[in-house]
């Protein structure tokens, strides 16, 4: 997996959320915007280095989405956002 060396993560919780993203990433499914939307705030906010992500102001209605989205998560730990992934992931696409 090119990610674990990426983000050089090696807890197990951490194994599980990059299992979660290839999982996710690498699905055929296709959900609603809302669940998208959900997974895009709970990856960026888990896998945040400095400050906190936001959504550009070139994509007019879509970045309002993406932002608000991004704005219900902003009180979250990363590792909460973590497991909320990994749950999320479980929930919509299957057992990791």
């Amino acid at each position: 997996m090119p990610i674990l060396n990426k983000l050089k993560m090696t807890k197990t919780s951490d194994i599980k959320f990059l299992k979660a993203y290839d999982m996710a990433s690498n699905t055929s499914l296709k959900f609603p915007p809302d669940i998208m939307l959900h997974f895009y705030a709970y990856y960026k906010r888990a896998t945040l280095k400095n400050g906190f992500y936001t959504a550009g102001n070139h994509e007019g209605v879509r970045s309002a989405f993406k932002a608000n989205a991004l704005l219900q998560v902003e009180n979250l730990s990363q590792n909460e956002a973590r497991a909320k992934y990994i749950e999320m992931v479980e929930k919509h696409i299957g057992e990791i």
